[in-house]
């Protein structure tokens, strides 16, 4: 299930009007003077508009001939049918932000942007964020901004105070609970009154199902295998009822929200958060010591040599066959650019990345909170990170964040709500026409 509340999933849905401009006028040249202009269109989300407005400035600071105009649109189901209806009708302009992973694939790749596998930086992009935005053997997209991991962020402090190491192992993990329950501090935060933070036990675990099956995210999609049925699978939804069944959630876990974790979390009356990078820049602007005091592991699997963190794509930057001549080099060059230490660095100017760049060469600035800092060493090591999920397969069901916060609860069992959501998947397989089902 795609997680609600990322920052290209949750966007406002503010109406915005699109002059009807024929494909030969989003992007102008001026052939007497070498003047190119180039229109780029993104959602109107502040982790989107505003790395884009400061690479359009920086870039066309360094290449005097090519101005860049941003365009924006809404987010969510609105935002996806204007890309849907400028890309059929041929009505694009000349780059464009959008979704990596399975909606970049309902947009056709192959029949409506310009591969881009031949461009130098190809082989400067890294492989899981490629695997998003390659359709057939052709590359279409580079990221923008970093990857978000789930994972669990936890206070530094309480582990320093309690003498307690990172843990790889299950096992370790709660050993650790025991511990900080013992010093009166909770040991596991969660936040069923925003019932989506309910499903990181389960989604953020899929490094480790991956790493125990390989094949794990083909063969469901193909109906093969099944949550219930493989040990590694289920394995998240057991762990979310072990520390429910153990005591050591906060008292308050069935009523509170995010901020109300983050706070926790950032005050030390929590140890350990269940959640996705996006969230570290909200705690931090509200608890700047959290910065410092708040660090990041992946959640601990069965084995300690596979263990890795689980990752959401950024977006992509798409080009339009309907971009031609002097636009179509133009805004090769802009991806370029933006797929480059420099553009890395100028996107970080403008809006704090949630995890570290997908560029071979782009480095975290210095002043990064420490849980973001905290997840280079796994994009870094090679097998130490994986795509969650909805990344590997178009199988998503509804009712996840419902049957955790039950499974969390103590309201249903683990085996039964894996055994919930094998079902749930059921029909939105069937309605995808996926063969198996």
């Amino acid at each position: 299930m795609r997680f609600r509340s990322l920052p290209l999933a949750l966007l406002a849905a503010t109406t915005l009007a699109l002059s009807a401009c024929s494909a030969g006028s989003l992007g102008s040249s001026d052939d007497e003077g070498g003047k190119v202009e180039l229109s780029f269109l993104v959602d109107n989300s502040d982790s989107s508009l505003k790395p884009v407005e400061q690479v359009a400035k920086d870039f066309s600071a360094k290449n005097p001939g090519i101005t860049v105009k941003v365009e924006t649109r809404p987010g969510g189901t609105e935002g996806d049918n204007i890309i849907k209806t400028r890309l059929s009708t041929g009505d694009m302009t000349d780059v464009f932000l959008y979704n990596s992973g399975s909606l970049f694939q309902a947009i056709a790749p192959q029949q409506n942007l310009v591969p881009l596998s031949d461009q130098p930086y190809a082989g400067q992009l890294d492989d899981n964020f490629k695997s998003t935005v390659t359709a057939g053997d052709q590359l279409y997209g580079v990221p923008l901004g970093g990857v978000t991991g789930g994972a669990v962020l936890y206070n530094k402090k309480v582990f320093a105070d309690l003498g307690l190491k990172v843990p790889a192992t299950w096992a370790e993990f709660m050993a650790n609970n025991a511990k900080i329950k013992a010093a009166g501090v909770a040991p596991v935060i969660q936040t069923f009154g925003d019932t989506w933070t309910s499903q990181l036990f389960v989604l953020g675990d899929f490094h480790n199902v991956s790493a125990a099956d390989p094949q794990f995210a083909a063969n469901y999609t193909a109906n093969k295998v099944k949550f219930a049925s493989t040990p590694a699978a289920v394995a998240g939804f057991q762990h979310q009822q072990e520390v429910h069944d153990a005591g050591y959630l906060n008292k308050d876990f069935a009523s509170a929200k995010l901020d109300d974790g983050l706070k926790q979390l950032a005050q030390g009356k929590g140890a350990q958060y269940p959640m996705l990078t996006f969230a570290v820049g909200g705690m931090v602007a509200n608890f700047p010591e959290s910065a410092k005091d708040v660090g990041l592991f992946a959640l601990p699997g069965a084995d300690a040599a596979k263990n890795g963190l689980t990752v959401w794509s950024p977006a992509g930057i798409y080009i339009p066959k309907s971009t031609e001549g002097a636009e179509l080099e133009a805004a090769k060059k802009l991806l370029a650019y933006i797929a480059s230490p420099d553009g890395c660095a100028s996107q970080a100017a403008a809006y704090a990345p949630s995890g570290p760049f997908l560029v071979k060469g782009c480095t975290l600035p210095a002043d990064v909170p420490q849980a973001i800092k905290d997840m280079q060493p796994y994009i870094d090591t090679p097998g130490k990170s994986s795509l969650a999920l909805e990344f590997l397969s178009p199988v998503k069901g509804p009712s996840l964040e419902q049957i955790t916060v039950e499974v969390g609860s103590g309201i249903r069992r683990a085996p039964a709500g894996a055994a919930l959501y094998d079902e749930d998947v059921k029909k939105q397989a069937q309605q995808l026409g996926l063969e198996g089902w």
